[in-house]
């Protein structure tokens, strides 16, 4: 059986370990023998212990995915450490840990340091001939410039060959929420390799746990071109996600519901991915992605390059938290100072506990600077990382509430009932920030009494 480390046990890590613990061979045995990777840090050890107990590390949706990760446990090929050591026995390595760049900087730099003491880790340990899969979304390049080299330094260091080194790229799409596992098996993938010999390995690899023969692979002539389709391809989504906000402004300034809108664009097939109104991009993929390029270029091709849409679109959509307190802040008689609001909502997206760059973090913070007292909740936090804050499992009552903003469309609120919900109802408004509710409820909702007002809608529509 081959050994496969996994190293970085984040959101998209500990799925791609659970997914290779899932694959078998022809005669229904495991396939590999995995080990998860991580840190002796605090948040590594506990990622690591989850995962020892038969746990996935995070709070999810995904019906499959605690059966799974159990199911591997209990199959005894699904382990996870803090030593890297494990990484001088393994035949694949995929490495998926952060790669951070400051990405609201007028001239954002590439901050490689992290990443590189992770590969040099991976190159002080690994056999020349293991496989190394680099998932993390990297900037074009990174690779060739960083991986191989750091990669070769060290097997040389170490006095071993290293002209026979194996290191591809296969970027993760992976998509917490209720699909999550199916998102790394049932899901299309891209992938390249530093040599042929590299890419056909990952090829393989990749064969041997997804779905190939309904989502095939595509393989790309380089690992610049891989990494470049990644970053391009969050890069157009946080685009489309920026060009909605300034048309969010427009229809509440006069007066249409730009749901509506956008469901009737809908119609045409070219454009059926336009996105809706919200509170901006979220998440650690879309709010940094787009300023990866234009670094790259710089930093290592040397190209000074200009990315107009790339750089606009990261502008524009963290606007849109601003823009939503503004809203509340008019719904409340022009002031927050010393109202009470109850947050609902600080992961990124709907149904994850990921509240990396939260749009609802920008919120919170500019609420309690204008004087506000901020209540959060949300179904799948329970401490709140970047503002060290516990979050209470039951969601509270309104009662003393001046206003709720609900800036995730959880199932949990959607499935709320705000006649019932909302007990005062001549205090307490509701300002929708993300489609919670859709028109029809809305009126039903007034009819009861609620004061309901929604983003990239004019009030009262």
């Amino acid at each position: 059986m081959q050994k496969v480390c996994v190293q970085g046990l984040g959101f998209v890590g500990s799925a791609m370990a659970t997914a290779v613990a899932l694959a078998r061979d022809e005669e229904g045995r495991p396939r590999y023998d995995v080990r998860g990777v991580d840190l002796p840090t605090d948040a590594g050890l506990k990622r690591v212990a989850a995962l020892n107990e038969g746990r996935f590390p995070f709070e999810t949706s995904d019906p499959k995915l605690n059966p799974a990760v159990a199911s591997a446990h209990a199959s005894g090929n699904l382990r996870a450490t803090t030593d890297d050591a494990v990484y001088a026995e393994a035949d694949i390595i995929v490495v998926d840990v952060h790669l951070d760049i400051p990405f609201l900087d007028d001239e954002p730099q590439l901050q490689f340091e992290g990443f590189e003491k992770a590969i040099r880790t991976i190159g002080a340990r690994m056999r020349p001939d293991a496989l190394v899969i680099v998932e993390t979304t990297v900037p074009p390049g990174t690779c060739e410039k960083v991986v191989v080299p750091c990669l070769t330094e060290e097997l040389q260091r170490r006095g071993l060959d290293a002209t026979g080194l194996r290191v591809a790229h296969s970027y993760e799409r992976v998509m917490p929420g209720k699909e999550y596992l199916d998102s790394v098996i049932n899901f299309w993938r891209v992938y390249s390799g530093h040599t042929p010999e590299a890419a056909d390995a990952c090829e393989a690899f990749l064969a041997s746990i997804i779905n190939v023969r309904d989502y095939p692979l595509t393989r790309l002539s380089s690992t610049t071109a891989s990494e470049t389709a990644k970053v391009m391809e969050n890069t157009y989504r946080a685009v489309n996600i920026s060009f909605i906000c300034e048309w969010t402004r427009y229809a509440e300034k006069v007066g249409i519901d730009l749901f509506e809108v956008v469901k009737a664009i809908q119609v045409r097939p070219t454009h059926q991915n336009i996105r809706y109104p919200g509170l901006g991009i979220g998440g650690y993929c879309l709010t940094k992605d787009p300023t990866f390029a234009p670094a790259a270029a710089r930093q290592l091709f040397g190209h000074d390059l200009d990315f107009p849409f790339s750089r606009l679109a990261v502008r524009a959509a963290t606007e849109m938290p601003h823009h939503g307190v503004t809203r509340l802040e008019g719904l409340l008689g022009g002031s927050v100072k010393g109202r009470r609001i109850l947050l609902c909502g600080v992961s990124y997206r709907q149904d994850v506990a990921d509240t990396r760059y939260s749009p609802s973090e920008t919120v919170y913070r500019e609420l309690t600077e204008r004087g506000a007292e901020v209540v959060c909740h949300d179904p799948f936090v329970r401490h709140w990382e970047e503002l060290d804050r516990e979050i209470p499992e039951a969601l509270p009552g309104t009662a003393g509430f001046d206003a709720v903003m609900f800036a995730i469309p959880h199932s949990e609120y959607q499935a709320l009932d705000l006649g019932e919900w909302v007990v005062d109802k001549e205090r307490t408004v509701v300002l929708d920030a993300y489609m919670v509710f859709d028109a029809a409820q809305r009126r039903a909702f007034r009819e009861r009494g609620v004061r309901i007002e929604s983003i990239g809608v004019g009030d009262g529509q």
